[in-house]
């Protein structure tokens, strides 16, 4: 009588009643690969309209002598302020990237009981 191994790992196999297979293109493959931009757009407008906050902030409470200290102030407000609204509109404009990839591989999905040609082999034409 053999043992089994105490690494051997037990292995259950559950049967789908249904498997959609979808092939892909090359650019589409490659879309999905690349992911989208989407996450990193709204982080940086995150981070970005925050500093910008926070130096608006400053500046409202706090007495500034210094003109370079105020003038460096007032830019880093302002430009945190235009490169949040930069990135959030790229968010916006980009958010629904890898979603459009996927309902365009999905169109390509014959109707239900419509049934394809198969070009398999042994199968005359």
């Amino acid at each position: 009588m053999t043992r089994k191994r105490q690494l051997d790992p037990a292995i259950h196999r559950v049967r789908l009643e249904t498997l959609t297979i979808f092939e892909i293109t090359e650019a589409e493959l490659e879309s999905l690969e690349r992911g989208s931009p989407e996450s990193l757009y709204l982080n940086l407008a995150v981070s970005v309209v925050s500093i910008a906050v926070s130096f608006s902030i400053a500046l409202a409470t706090t007495h500034i002598e210094s003109i370079k200290t105020y003038c460096f102030f007032v830019i880093v407000t302002v430009v945190g302020y235009l490169a949040a609204i930069t990135f959030s509109l790229l968010w916006w404009q980009s958010r629904r990237s890898l979603t459009k990839v996927a309902q365009e591989i999905r169109k390509r999905r014959a109707p239900e009981g419509i049934q394809e040609a198969a070009d398999g082999p042994g199968q005359s034409p």
